[in-house]
């Protein structure tokens, strides 16, 4: 429980890094993320000694793994944009409806038929992006890029069935090299601050790469040791503490209109989480009642 909640705070937390790597521009930090993840996610594997994944490295796994890198760098790009733009409460928004994206791909992609509870909630997440549409005056793109970016890589994924740590290695180490050679572009045409603002801000850079590894590390040990009913309750952790530091201390603008919209979205959540908790419960006891049943002996 305190790896899973660690995790996701230092997730919850990123917002008060990424402005720290200024002047630098969204597209630099995220090549270099992009680089240094992939060297932190392999000293993470080589410590491990584990190594032995690779054999299992399909082409149809490659192909998924590669659709997820592209995803994930538009999820990436999108998230340090926001952030460093002072639009750090409409990216916790995104990871607020993500649970809600995931149940229409239930829906989309495996034919899941909603229970009315799962319907509601999707309903209530329909009218808090109608609400704060009126409020922004445009579709929250940001926090839908995000919440359809990382729900398809989520996707992806689970397709893709490999371990975390292993498959992030895969998917930087496709994008290593579009991400090394932005980087030199951006070094031939004078616009690089990596090695122009001093050894702190060379130091923060590198650093991208290690606070994306520590907590997936983090997130692993968690994951294989407590239910995955408890990781789904733990994740709202990170878009609250987005959403307090966009409010808190980034002082972000968060007018009535927003306060709807999100407490529509708040209270779709409630709405799926009671309901996911209820069908936990019934599947329990008719597991129990089916176990009973197969061990009475016969009449």
């Amino acid at each position: 429980m305190l790896f899973g909640i660690a995790a996701y705070a230092l997730w919850g937390l990123f917002p008060l890094y990424w402005p720290l790597l200024k002047p630098a521009g969204a597209t630099e930090i995220l090549a270099h993320r992009i680089m240094w993840s992939l060297v932190a996610v392999l000293a993470m594997l080589a410590v491990r000694r584990h190594w032995g994944w690779l054999r299992a490295l399909t082409r149809r796994r490659l192909g998924l793994l590669t659709a997820a890198a592209v995803l994930i760098t538009a999820n990436w790009g999108t998230y340090i944009y926001a952030v460093n733009t002072g639009h750090t409460i409409e990216a916790s928004l995104g990871y607020f409806i993500n649970p809600l994206i995931s149940v229409l791909f239930g829906v989309l992609v495996f034919r899941e038929r909603l229970r009315g509870g799962q319907w509601l909630a999707v309903g209530l997440g329909g009218l808090a992006v109608v609400a704060l549409t009126f409020d922004y005056g445009r579709l929250p793109w940001m926090a839908l890029l995000l919440a359809v970016s990382f729900g398809t890589y989520g996707l992806l994924k689970k397709f893709a069935d490999m371990p975390s740590a292993e498959s992030l290695a895969v998917e930087t180490a496709v994008l290593f090299l579009p991400a090394l050679a932005f980087a030199v572009l951006l070094q031939a045409n004078g616009s690089a601050t990596f090695g122009h603002e001093g050894a702190g801000h060379v130091a923060l850079l590198v650093g991208g790469g290690v606070v994306t590894a520590i907590p997936l590390m983090l997130f692993n040990a968690a994951a294989t040791r407590i239910p995955m009913s408890t990781v789904g309750m733990l994740q709202y952790l990170t878009p609250s503490l987005q959403f307090l530091i966009g409010l808190l201390v980034q002082h972000e603008e968060m007018p009535a209109g927003r306060w709807a919209g999100f407490a529509l979205v708040w209270a779709a959540l409630l709405v799926l989480t009671a309901d996911g908790l209820r069908a936990g419960r019934r599947a329990r006891r008719t597991a129990r009642a089916e176990a009973v049943r197969v061990t009475e002996p016969a009449a």
